[in-house]
């Protein structure tokens, strides 16, 4: 008789993977695309961007995420191609999330098709962890209409590759202990962050599979490859990190600025508006979220105050934010009197979708772009790095007087 001993502090991690998350949800917009081979990215007859996501049917003729949309359309010429309706996948993202929200003590949103919950300690609530899998798949089905994978295993790690075993509509349950074992046979490509560049450098070491990793020491790899060969090492015997990563949200992201004198001039209340716009977008994209709301502030000399709001395609771009913020501000200033005061405020956030980016190229190269220039504002200060009329940036500046709420 084999007895199993359990710690009843042992952390109990779910992992859970929309299966081909923007086609199933084009699925679910147009059921006619159910069994066919789906393609969302971009547009072949351009032979731009890369494929975002790609359905089952469509990797069987070789075809995966991030390959340019070319080299798919060679493969799967009889594919269907969609540009995507971002709006739509943010807005299913947030229905899954609030049905896991009535089980979950906590939750980790890691992208716009991935969760995390900690489930530690609900057993007597649940019963069976995989048993509540099961069920928890079934109604996120039966609900929403959309296919999910789940892990369930000791830390984050090991949850997150339980959830990619057995896709679409898979559940491994990780047994506490029996992690090593569970992850030995694997490629070492399995365990994540491990890329095509530290793949190639295992391999010349001999080191194919995660258990090859386990029969060397920590200090082999904290030679080779420092901080980040310890935490591999680590990871191939089942360790991983065991808490999520809870980030109290604030509510929203603002900025306003008082003028010194009222001010009738529609170029400099464009200056300053796209000045404060960089400010909360800068801000936005450091926290890596978007925004899906836009509101603006506009205060008369006389004290009369202003405030409009826009709902957007989710967006970190200072230039996607300004446009919708200057489109508020014409329309709310009807009166030809001295402005006092404005002001602009980002709301409704979510986790950056980097995915929604991969869709054409001039995307890709605005997204890196923004990307960088938060790096070095964040470095050697926002001044360091302007868009616009540099002069009135920084004039500015020494009149900005913000809030954040």
């Amino acid at each position: 008789m084999i007895f199993f001993t359990f710690d009843l502090f042992m952390r109990t991690i779910f992992h859970l993977d929309l299966d081909a998350f923007f086609v199933s949800v084009e699925r679910i917009l147009d059921p006619k695309l159910n069994g066919k081979p789906v393609i969302v990215g971009g547009d072949p007859k351009y032979g731009r961007g890369v494929v975002s996501a790609c359905s089952y049917e469509a990797r069987a003729f070789g075809l995966h995420s991030a390959m340019p949309i070319r080299t798919a359309y060679k493969l799967c010429p009889q594919g269907i191609y969609l540009h995507g309706h971002g709006d739509e996948y943010t807005r299913f993202s947030k229905t899954v999330k609030n049905v896991l929200e009535q089980y979950a003590p906590q939750i980790e949103q890691a992208s716009i098709d991935e969760f995390y919950l900690d489930m530690t300690g609900t057993q007597k609530m649940y019963g069976s962890m995989f048993g509540f899998a099961t069920r928890l798949q079934k109604e996120i089905w039966d609900k929403i209409g959309l296919p999910i994978s789940i892990g369930v295993g000791s830390n984050k790690t090991v949850a997150k590759i339980g959830s990619d075993c057995m896709k679409p509509k898979g559940i491994t349950y990780i047994i506490p202990g029996m992690e090593k074992e569970f992850l030995s046979p694997m490629p070492v490509e399995t365990i994540p962050g491990v890329g095509k560049v530290m793949k190639q450098s295992l391999n010349a070491r001999g080191i194919y599979r995660i258990g090859d990793i386990t029969t060397l020491s920590s200090d082999y790899f904290g030679t080779a490859f420092g901080k980040y060969g310890i935490d591999l090492w680590r990871k191939a015997h089942g360790e991983g990190t065991e808490y999520l990563t809870i980030q109290r949200t604030r509510k929203s992201i603002s900025r306003e600025t008082t003028f010194g004198n009222d001010v009738t001039n529609e170029e400099e209340l464009k200056n300053t508006l796209f000045y404060l716009t960089g400010k909360v977008a800068q801000s936005l994209r450091k926290k890596g979220w978007e925004a899906s709301t836009v509101d603006i502030k506009l205060r008369y000399t006389d004290f009369q105050t202003l405030t409009r709001a826009k709902t957007i395609k989710p967006s970190d771009d200072d230039k996607v934010i300004f446009e919708s913020a200057w489109d508020l501000m014409k329309k709310a200033r009807t009166r030809r009197v001295g402005v006092r005061l404005i002001g602009i405020g980002i709301t409704n956030f979510s986790p950056l979708n980097e995915q929604e980016y991969l869709f054409e190229d001039y995307e890709i190269k605005r997204k890196k772009m923004l990307r960088a220039v938060t790096r070095i504002r964040d470095k050697f200060g926002y001044e360091s790095l302007m868009f616009g009329n540099t002069s009135e940036d920084k004039r500015l500046k020494s009149m900005e007087n913000y809030f954040q709420v």
